[in-house]
């Protein structure tokens, strides 16, 4: 029921060889992702996230940023600060150390959420046309 928050395989810091600088879960002057201090069973403290929410910045050596949003409504369970000192598993290891967040989402739209995913075959669609509309 928890969702672990990824770059996908297509996200352009994957794709172009870029070498990541840092990563920032600071969002603005009130809102660190880091301050999230969750306790007990029912994740008391945690904040709550829309899928509009962003979870952090990442900095690339040419200069760009990205904004990684949560893309999930739930609560922050945990951010990666391993990322701080080490950017690079983001690339080395995108699915497993080089995870982003885990986020808990409701247990009454967990199933709403899972049901709305793309399979692994409907997500390469969607890239294959990306990328025959932008060429």
């Amino acid at each position: 029921r928890i969702c672990v928050i990824t770059l996908a395989e297509a996200h352009p810091l994957l794709q172009s060889g870029k070498t990541i600088t840092s990563i920032n879960y600071q969002i603005s002057a009130n809102c660190s992702r880091l301050q999230n201090k969750v306790s007990g069973k029912s994740k008391r403290g945690a904040q709550f996230l829309t899928e509009l929410a962003p979870l952090c910045r990442i900095s690339s050596s040419d200069g760009e940023e990205y904004t990684i949003y949560s893309c999930i409504r739930g609560r922050l369970i945990e951010v990666n600060e391993n990322l701080l000192s080490n950017p690079a598993i983001l690339q080395e290891k995108p699915s497993t150390e080089g995870y982003i967040a885990v986020v808990l989402p409701k247990f009454e739209e967990s199933k709403s959420i899972t049901q709305g995913l793309l399979t692994q075959k409907e997500y390469e669609e969607v890239l294959l046309k990306r990328l025959h509309s932008s060429s």
